[in-house]
């Protein structure tokens, strides 16, 4: 399995992290730990930026779902961007697709 990079940014609407590898077990957990330290205000957008992730399992989607109740914790918005096709598709069979706002880019995403 590759290593999990996470590189951070900010944009006008909030933090954006990129994901860079694979969001598998064992380091998903990496994503939450990274979530509880980035700066998140009322009204901000997350975007998880995907386009240089390479695989998602369980453990990545788990991952995905605890960005999402962490942003409404703090009254936020998610987004995800550049979701890669195989992981849109799973998105789309459990229904994860209906309680996260999808764009093709993270440019895209930013837009206020």
């Amino acid at each position: 399995m590759s290593q999990l990079r996470i590189t951070a940014r900010d944009a006008v609407t909030g933090p954006v992290l990129e994901i860079i590898g694979e969001l598998a077990y064992p380091h998903a957990a990496e994503l939450t730990d990274r979530l509880l330290t980035t700066t998140l205000r009322p009204g901000q957008r997350l975007v998880l930026d995907l386009a240089g992730m390479d695989f998602c399992d369980s453990s990545g989607i788990s991952a995905l779902i605890a960005a999402r109740n962490l942003a409404h914790a703090a009254r936020a918005d998610v987004a995800l961007a550049a979701v890669p096709a195989h992981t849109l598709r799973i998105l789309r069979v459990v229904g994860l697709d209906q309680i996260f706002a999808v764009h093709p880019d993270s440019d895209a995403a930013t837009r206020p």
